[in-house]
């Protein structure tokens, strides 16, 4: 019963995450800005999460001011780098193409854990990574070679490389954190120290003219954004792990692109392609992979 619970919630949470990606491409066809797009969805997760963790917060606060450092760069790379750059490829490339990358995000993470020396890395793990970059490569060339030598690539493609590289740095970095905390708490947190990063992006739109137009499209964007992929999805992601462990949950990663691609066909009239399907193959084998382990002998 606990692991059906768990299986139902690891669903939600990746259909959840899907229409981030879905609606982040409406979002571009609504003319809104998407660094803007970016601050005003965690404002409002700030503003929701409030009533529920201030007092907490408060009684942490001078943990919370020693690790200061860290929730920097928790808060830059997550709320800030990885959403606003997320937002900005969805203005170039297709729904498909940046769910997608998305696949990746557990062998980059075991890539930032190597190189930052936060964990050991066996064979298995260096070899899964290796094949997961073919398989981004697949998807950034289209499998056309001429791309990949005249470096003639998508502008989305390549912001979808820099968020996927961002929440690896955000997910080792994460395995630092020493105190316990809930994860609502955890999760209002990050999004303040992402917020003082966001401020900026949000006032160099304003200053060149790139303002929002208040719609009830925008509304009901922005309630979605706060509530399904920002809590909803962290909510019920960290209840599945804690019942069935971050490897077996790690799987259900892959359901993302799965249901981004069938929202992207449906609404957008995207075509899943050839290049698609062998990126799609070389990630998720990548990622198998590395989730193996070195049996001692």
């Amino acid at each position: 019963m606990q692991n059906t619970k768990a299986y139902l919630m690891l669903v939600f949470a990746t259909l959840f995450w899907a229409g981030n990606f879905t609606l982040g491409k409406f979002a571009y066809l609504e003319n809104i800005p998407p660094n803007s797009l970016a601050f005003l969805r965690w404002c409002l997760v700030w503003i929701i999460l409030f009533p529920f963790t201030y007092k907490e917060t408060l009684k942490l606060k001078s943990q919370i001011l020693r690790n200061s450092s860290l929730f920097v760069i928790l808060g830059s790379t997550s709320v800030c780098i990885f959403t606003s750059f997320t937002y900005n490829a969805l203005n170039y490339t297709q729904v498909i193409n940046a769910s997608l990358f998305n696949t990746a995000i557990p062998v980059t993470i075991i890539l930032v854990c190597f190189l930052l020396k936060i964990e050991k890395t066996n064979i298995f793990q260096l070899s899964g990574l290796l094949i997961s970059v073919f398989g981004i490569l697949a998807i950034i060339t289209r499998l056309d070679l001429n791309i990949l030598v005249t470096l003639n690539f998508n502008k989305g493609d390549l912001f979808m490389v820099g968020a996927i590289i961002a929440w690896g740095v955000y997910s080792a970095y994460l395995k630092k954190r020493t105190f316990k905390i809930s994860l609502l708490t955890l999760v209002h947190i990050i999004c303040s120290f992402g917020l003082i990063f966001l401020l900026p992006l949000f006032i160099l739109d304003i200053a060149q003219g790139k303002v929002i137009e208040i719609s009830g499209n925008l509304f009901y964007i922005l309630v979605y954004f706060a509530i399904f992929p920002s809590i909803g999805s962290y909510y019920c992601w960290a209840g599945a792990v804690s019942i069935i462990g971050a490897n077996r949950a790690g799987i259900f990663l892959s359901l993302i692109p799965l249901f981004s691609t069938i929202m992207a066909i449906f609404f957008y009239n995207e075509q899943f392609q050839f290049f698609h399907l062998i990126g799609a193959i070389l990630i998720i084998l990548g990622l198998f992979l590395s989730n193996k382990e070195i049996k001692n002998a």
